[in-house]
């Protein structure tokens, strides 16, 4: 097919699934390609990092980093849009997405590498992707690999004995936060999904897939689980929403939880980026949560700056950052 798009990721992967998940909401023609060994001679032609996932267009070039990739192929297929027509709805949207793909990422990893029979489930399924069909053994060689790589990578999001109950705290929470929201409304922003969507229910579903933190939300959180199932192949059920009308469950999600967590995070991240600092600690919720600094948020921090700067007018939108709580990413 001449206007096809390949897609190279991994199930357990949230980036490839969100991605993915979008290339499904446009119809837009792909294929699937699991980065398993036999695909890698392929993925590393386009790729100008080892980081899943990789779009190749059908002009043969190579996209990697999911947000880039959406905003791109936006802009390639502008319907059905992914952002709500209020600019500043648009503008809430794009930071549900960055919470989600530099926070929710802290408590998907740490679930899925921190408790041993999260680790176990996660290098197996992990070692069947990478060469499927293989058994026994070296199956089990395969997997002990992947532990042995993966659970040292803890520390890159600040998971450890000292910090596990801030981001477990913040799971749990979130889910709490979206259960009643997600009960009025199909979408986070209405009746489709928005870029926030795609962001916050691929990193979910990663944790619903193991064993620890998807029993809190196969037991806990039977609204939440139906809506990250729809956003695998999501479909427009209506329009998006106003804010008059997202208000009662949007407001508590950044207040009670965005606000007062990743905002003041993300702001230690640049403060300490900028000082040359290799780590950075910061007080969430009376506790300090100290961990290496991340040098590719500050980039993403700078695109939803962007964001924000494009908006012809601004008024509107800093209203609602102040209600929010999340002005202070923009000072």
């Amino acid at each position: 097919m001449a206007q096809e798009y390949r897609i190279f990721g991994a199930e357990l992967s949230p980036y490839s699934v969100k991605v993915r998940s979008y290339f499904r909401y446009k119809k837009i023609p792909h294929r699937w390609i699991v980065r398993d060994l036999a695909a890698m001679a392929e993925f590393e032609k386009y790729a100008k990092l080892p980081l899943i996932p990789l779009v190749v267009t059908p002009e043969d070039r190579g996209l990697q980093d999911s947000t880039p990739i959406l905003d791109e192929m936006e802009a390639r297929f502008p319907e059905p849009s992914i952002h709500p027509p209020d600019p500043a709805l648009a503008l809430l949207s794009a930071i549900v997405e960055e919470y989600a793909d530099e926070w929710v990422n802290k408590p998907m990893f740490h679930y899925r590498w921190y408790y041993e029979p999260d680790r176990q489930s996660a290098a197996v399924r992990i070692a069947r992707t990478m060469a499927p069909g293989t058994d026994g053994q070296e199956l089990e060689r395969m997997a002990e690999s992947v532990r042995e790589r993966m659970v040292p990578r803890l520390r890159f999001v600040g998971s450890n004995e000292k910090t596990k109950s801030t981001i477990e705290r913040s799971f749990l929470r979130l889910l709490d936060l979206l259960d009643p929201h997600l009960g009025r409304h199909p979408y986070l922003f209405g009746g489709r999904p928005s870029l926030a969507d795609f962001g916050l229910a691929a990193q979910l579903y990663q944790c619903a897939s193991d064993p620890t933190a998807g029993a809190v939300i196969r037991e806990r959180h039977p609204v939440v689980l139906r809506w990250i199932e729809r956003m695998l192949d999501p479909e427009a059920e209506g329009e998006f929403a106003t804010w008059d009308e997202l208000e009662s469950g949007l407001l508590p999600l950044f207040r009670g939880e965005i606000a007062p967590v990743f905002v003041p995070w993300t702001l230690a991240n640049e403060r300490a980026l900028a000082a040359g600092e290799k780590t950075f600690s910061v007080d969430l919720e009376g506790e300090p949560f100290e961990q290496e600094v991340q040098k590719y948020h500050a980039k993403s921090l700078g695109m939803l700056r962007r964001r924000y700067t494009s908006l012809p007018d601004k008024a509107r939108a800093d209203r609602l950052l102040e209600l929010t709580g999340c002005a202070a990413l923009f000072s």
